[in-house]
């Protein structure tokens, strides 16, 4: 497959490492990265959750635009819209305190806080949020990654630790 026609579904709980993974992965094949958060929420105090056909029509303007691409986020409902459009799925399905432990790391997120104190503001609350996955029930829990990663028929990739990232990252830079 070329590297234009690529297609990449990356997904996992908070803190996994979702974001530095596509972010790189879209560097290194050279195709288009979105953050689902961006098209997820509206600007809105407290913030709010866009309809699924607002947060999908923003997608399908993404991909169209596209010919290869990323798309990254925990959000079940989303991925699920594009899982049939996609060449290779990727869970990073590490564990909770592997994801506490990155969230401390985090370094600023500039398209989702305004500053990075702003950031570390919420980092208790995040901590909570990631320790909630494998007791949630939403789409956005383990429950719901391993359904979509199960039922997902193409080329995936489970991913355990961020050395387990980094060797994927590696040998996907070595495919081209």
């Amino acid at each position: 497959m070329t590297t234009a026609t690529q297609t990449f579904l990356v997904f996992g709980n908070s803190g996994s490492g979702k974001s530095t993974l596509a972010r790189r992965l879209a560097e290194a094949k050279r195709i288009a990265h979105l953050d689902l958060d961006t098209v997820a929420w509206a600007s809105s105090n407290p913030p709010q959750r866009h309809t699924i056909a607002t947060s999908q029509s923003a997608i399908e303007t993404f991909v169209n635009r596209n010919s290869g691409w990323v798309i990254e986020g925990c959000y079940t409902d989303l991925l699920t819209l594009m899982a049939p459009r996609t060449s290779h799925m990727i869970y990073l399905n590490l564990s909770v305190q592997a994801c506490i432990q990155n969230a401390k790391k985090r370094p600023w997120e500039p398209h989702k806080y305004a500053s990075k104190q702003q950031q570390d503001d919420n980092l208790n609350m995040l901590i909570d949020w990631i320790a909630q996955y494998p007791q949630r029930q939403d789409s956005f829990s383990q429950a719901a990654h391993q359904h979509l990663f199960a039922n997902f028929n193409g080329t995936k990739s489970a991913l355990v630790s961020n050395q387990a990232a980094d060797d994927f990252l590696l040998s996907a830079e070595q495919q081209d």
